[in-house]
């Protein structure tokens, strides 16, 4: 998680993810849309990443049962993965989360699915060979490739912005050499 002040963890703590409530909860139906109602055990209601967490360690007794169960957000569901694995650079992560690769650090801080940790890393590692190549491309964002660049996570796009300026810079640079020459 980055510093308090982070605006891109501030909206990744923001995202939905799903929730099953184990224990009646008094008072807590506004959760759910039930205003002044209580919360029944087995009531599944998307909260935000940062109250869900709360909840899913907060117990109400030494030997109790936590509140409620984090359950694995959609965005990281065994459908997307399986279209990770097909072929990452198809998948638009902005539509499934803004701050995807974000999101999945923080949810699987909470789940050890190794797994999901390793299609993660195999798709951040493919479409950044991907991003490199538009941004190295001084064409990079035109044709086919708007599709791609639109379906990035905000944590791809920095990577692109990055890539791309130092890309300008050392265009700019090699321009200044031949010059001097």
């Amino acid at each position: 998680m980055g510093s308090y002040y982070d605006v891109d963890a501030i909206l990744t703590d923001a995202q939905k993810v799903p929730c099953t409530f184990d224990l009646d909860i008094p008072g807590l139906g506004y959760l759910d849309e039930n205003a002044g109602g209580d919360i029944k055990a087995g009531t599944r209601v998307s909260l935000p990443l940062w109250l869900s967490t709360l909840l899913a360690v907060q117990r109400l007794g030494p030997s109790s049962q936590p509140l409620c169960t984090l359950d694995l957000p959609a965005s990281i569901s065994p459908r997307v993965l399986a279209a990770l694995k097909a072929g990452p650079k198809t998948v638009d992560l902005r539509q499934l989360a803004s701050h995807y690769y974000d999101l999945a650090a923080r949810v699987l801080e909470l789940f050890e699915e190794e797994e999901i940790v390793d299609v993660l890393s195999e798709t951040f590692k493919e479409r950044a060979a991907e991003i490199a190549d538009h941004a190295h491309n001084p064409r990079g964002v035109l044709g086919e490739a708007q599709d791609f660049l639109r379906g990035l996570d905000e944590m791809e796009r920095q990577l692109f912005r990055s890539a791309h300026g130092s890309s300008n810079a050392m265009r700019e640079w090699m321009g200044e050499t031949k010059k001097k020459r």
